[in-house]
């Protein structure tokens, strides 16, 4: 309605301005990090030098290491700075273990006071040289230099069944010893003092006594402060909770609703189009499982895959990989299609062609996903030289995919936004800007603006820089505006179903933005204490993670109210409520969402946990909780939505439905409890007793105990595979397969439910 009235705003403008604080404090804070990282990060020396002044090796060395590491998929085999993947060991330690036994050795042995001092003297004096460039290495340390560049000649030419990796990945001399010196740095950059303080680069991480790392006093006093602010916030939201009740997903409970058929619902082209989406969606959901219980059997039996050289032709850090990068595309899939699909319901209307550029933004999907992963299979196994950048394996984890298919997709999101706006283009002209049509839509914009800053990580920058910008992506993207864009989401099925309020949901999403954003943006922090940040890092993480974990709380206290919705309504319906399944679901997503990123996210979190943690199985724990139990859970929930509508009645499964939820979910849990939780215990334990090298070996990996607790998992993976991912992906199929007529006119019915009547009357 061209020159109409805008609707006015819903909620009061408070709402708004507390938003708009909240995000501008910060991002503000972010900002002047982001600087601190620039200005304090582990320095790159230009050349690394012996007393004498004979050149060991260069900061170009370095870096050449660096995209060694990278470029053969090293990150998605062991860890640099605790990040990575978990089979191989972490680097920056073995070398750090390995160099002072060397040095301590040199200077007398183990039994020996003096050579344990000394040790520790030359390992905690930082001899750079600003000025110059230069860094001086102790006689000890260059004679140790010498050593480790032939013993990880000697690893990195062993045959797959030792390593998990491809047989005999790097051979070249030159290669050996450049990847050397990117270790040799890290570990530098672990042991020796910053400049006027008493604490390393990494906040004395790695935990090793030969070097006299132990957790430093802000490790110690930030968890403590992190656990009174947890507490605290906790306390304040109990109270407010009991004092005004404002919060939960109170819905029209005395109304009488006559949802409508989901056989009597046209859709529009668009909408039918996102059948395919799902299709996909199912189709990259059941490979990426496959990939992970390949993955995961490598910790069980790194020789062979039941009898199959398996590493000859898929090698752990391939499988993992590939594992990781389909998570992201699997669950981004469903996101596109439901923001597809909801668009015309919230507008009213589809403008034409609108299919035609949803198809157009699946085969590019396609395009990036099938090219990603022939790119990253073609740098792993070595087949490029000089793109693989570009086109094969960038190295970072989570973000693996090569330059070229990172820009693409983020285009690729930069065009579903598109298709959104163009959409609601005539309703958002209708709308105040905090309205839920614009909420919507700035949710969507932001998932290509925060995937896109994963550019500012490049492979030839300091790593402690490219971690920073990395984390953006796997926190900010995933943890706050992800979250974001799902709670939106949530939100607008229960307004479209006619079970909430539209002023009711969105002062909800306005809440969740606040209690997300207040912790979660700074709470990035928490993922990088021990990469070369500054300690201020380590303050700000510590105390604004603890923040995170309230919200989850919140959304915890108000399970039992969302899953009662579909009940609540059918009760005081005239019909049956359609999407118990999907609210199921949803409702799952609020139990993962307190388990997996709360509770298991939390035990993690603290510094002094993380000190001894990092990169064991507790990490990878909180990991398949909260990315599978929070963004795959909903991903599943968004496409039974939608398929409801698109499925007759006669070809719809509740049986399916039924038999993907419970098995996903109890699947999920004998992973995590079965396996993962239980290794990552014993991994934690070993970390601290026998110390932090010991505990990321393979000779620890592959005792009986934890072998035994691996070989646990496997029914567990069985029931999720087949009892959870295969019924998912019939119920896609029966979408393409069966999908229902679309509607001949342009138009929409938004309708979903009819007939809401006030228990006093007729509703106003």
């Amino acid at each position: 309605m061209m020159g109409a009235e805008k609707r006015r705003l819903l909620v009061a403008r408070g709402w708004l301005q507390a938003v708009a604080i909240v995000l501008l404090f910060g991002f503000t804070v972010m900002g002047i990090l982001a600087y601190k990282t620039y200005q304090d990060e582990p320095p790159i020396p230009a050349a690394v030098v012996e007393p004498a002044g004979q050149v060991l090796f260069t900061g170009g060395d370095i870096i050449a290491g660096q995209q060694i590491f990278l470029r053969n998929g090293l990150m998605e085999y062991g860890t640099i700075f605790g990040h990575g993947a978990y089979l191989g060991p972490d680097f920056t330690a073995d070398y750090l273990h390995r160099a002072a036994l060397e040095a301590e050795a040199d200077y007398g042995g183990a039994h020996s006071d003096r050579a344990r001092q000394q040790t520790i003297a030359d390992f905690k004096a930082n001899r750079y040289d600003p000025a110059t460039g230069r860094l001086v290495y102790s006689a000890a340390q260059a004679q140790a230099y010498g050593d480790m560049v032939r013993h990880y000649a000697a690893f990195f030419a062993q045959p797959s069944d030792r390593t998990g990796l491809r047989p005999r990945p790097i051979t070249n001399a030159s290669k050996i010893r450049q990847l050397t010196a990117f270790f040799s740095w890290s570990a530098w950059a672990a042991s020796a003092l910053r400049p006027g303080l008493p604490y390393s680069y990494t906040n004395n991480w790695p935990p090793e006594p030969l070097v006299g790392n132990h957790a430093s006093a802000d490790a110690v006093v930030w968890s403590v402060i992190s656990l009174i602010a947890l507490l605290g916030g906790i306390g304040l939201l109990l109270a407010v909770f009991g004092r005004w009740n404002l919060l939960g997903w109170h819905g029209k409970e005395r109304a009488k609703i006559t949802f409508r058929s989901p056989g009597t619902v046209a859709l529009t082209p668009a909408q039918r189009s996102t059948a395919w989406f799902f299709f996909v969606m199912a189709a990259l959901f059941l490979l990426q499982t496959l990939l992970g219980g390949a993955s995961e059997h490598y910790r069980a039996d790194i020789s062979s895959f039941f009898g199959l050289p398996l590493a000859r032709w898929l090698p752990f850090n391939i499988a993992r990989t590939w594992h990781i990068q389909l998570a992201i595309f699997w669950v981004a899939t469903s996101f596109l299609a439901a923001g597809i699909f909801l668009v015309p319901m919230i507008a009213g209307r589809e403008p034409r062609h609108q299919a035609k550029l949803a198809y157009a933004l699946l085969g590019a999907l396609v395009i990036v996903v099938v090219g990603s992963l022939a790119g990253e299979y073609a740098g792993i196994e070595g087949w490029m030289r000089h793109a693989w950048q570009w086109f094969g394996d960038q190295g970072f984890e989570y973000l693996d995919l090569g330059r070229f298919w990172q820009i693409l997709l983020s285009l690729g999101l930069v065009f579903w936004v598109g298709i959104l706006f163009r959409g609601l283009r005539q309703r958002l002209r209708q709308e105040q800007v905090g309205n839920m049509p614009w909420l919507f839509f700035f949710a969507a914009l932001a998932i290509p603006a925060f995937y896109a800053v994963g550019l500012l990580a490049h492979p030839a920058e300091n790593f402690t820089t490219t971690d920073f910008w990395r984390f953006w992506v796997v926190h900010l993207w995933v943890e706050d505006f992800l979250e974001l864009f799902t709670t939106v989401m949530v939100a607008y099925l229960f307004v479209l179903l006619g079970v909430v309020h539209e002023r009711v949901a969105l002062a909800m999403i306005y809440l969740d933005v606040i209690l997300y954003s207040a912790g979660g943006v700074i709470g990035t922090m928490h993922h990088l204490y021990f990469s070369g940040e500054p300690a201020a890092h380590m303050a700000l993480g510590a105390f604004f993670s603890a923040a995170e974990v309230i919200p989850l709380t919140f959304l915890t206290l108000e399970a039992w109210s969302f899953l009662q919705l579909g009940a609540v309504q059918e009760a005081g319906a005239r019909t049956r409520f359609p999407h118990f399944w999907a609210v199921m679901f949803l409702a799952a997503v609020g139990f993962w969402n307190f388990l997996g990123a709360g509770i298991f996210g939390f035990l993690i979190n603290l510094p002094i946990v993380s000190y001894y943690e990092i990169g064991t199985a507790l990490t990878p724990n909180h990991g398949h909780a909260a990315m599978m139990g929070v963004y795959g859970m909903l991903a599943v929930g968004l496409a039974l939505f939608c398929l409801r509508y698109m499925i007759p009645e006669e070809r719809w499964s509740d049986r399916a439905a039924k038999t993907g939820f419970w098995s996903l979910n109890l699947g999920l849990a004998w992973m995590v409890f079965a396996s993962l939780f239980p290794l990552g215990i014993l991994q934690l334990y070993y970390s601290v007793n026998d110390g932090y090298f010991y505990a990321r070996s393979l000779k620890s990996l592959t005792n009986r105990t934890n072998v035994l607790i691996t070989w646990l998992r496997l029914p567990g993976d069985v029931l999720f595979i087949a009892g959870g991912v295969l019924p998912i992906l019939y119920l896609t199929w029966a979408g393409v397969r069966h999908r229902k007529a679309q509607a001949g006119a342009e138009e929409a019915d938004a309708s979903l439910f009819t007939e809401v009547v006030e228990a006093g009357g007729p509703r106003p």
